[in-house]
């Protein structure tokens, strides 16, 4: 039993975890998105409301996390694809990590222009 989860103390076995679960996340957004864009096409004044709610503290901090969870989504599937068509590289926790600082930045850019 120990043998079959060995590999997950890896930091590659991480990056899999969280691109799956940025994945998860995504999907089970997209219907909030889809019912605020009805809002913008259907109902003016309840997109007014829904809009100045978002201007809490806190769903400034989860729409960090969403745009966090986008970016490591979008790099970790650019990391998968060069795993498949690119050679091997000693160095692929490297890149790994410097994916996930990435994506770290693109949301706290995000979220410091969102105030």
């Amino acid at each position: 039993m120990t043998l079959i989860r060995l590999h997950r103390n890896q930091p590659l076995w991480y990056a899999f975890f969280l691109h799956r679960i940025s994945g998860i996340t995504l999907a089970l957004f997209l219907p909030v998105h889809f019912y605020v864009l009805s809002l913008a096409l259907n109902d003016k004044s309840a997109l007014d409301n829904l809009l100045h709610w978002t201007e809490q503290p806190l769903l400034k901090l989860a729409e960090f996390g969403l745009v966090f969870l986008l970016a490591v989504h979008l790099f970790g599937g650019l990391r998968l694809l060069a795993l498949e068509f690119l050679p091997w590289q000693p160095k692929q926790k490297t890149l790994t990590a410097a994916a996930l600082s990435l994506a770290f930045f693109v949301g706290l850019v995000f979220l410091l222009r969102s105030f």
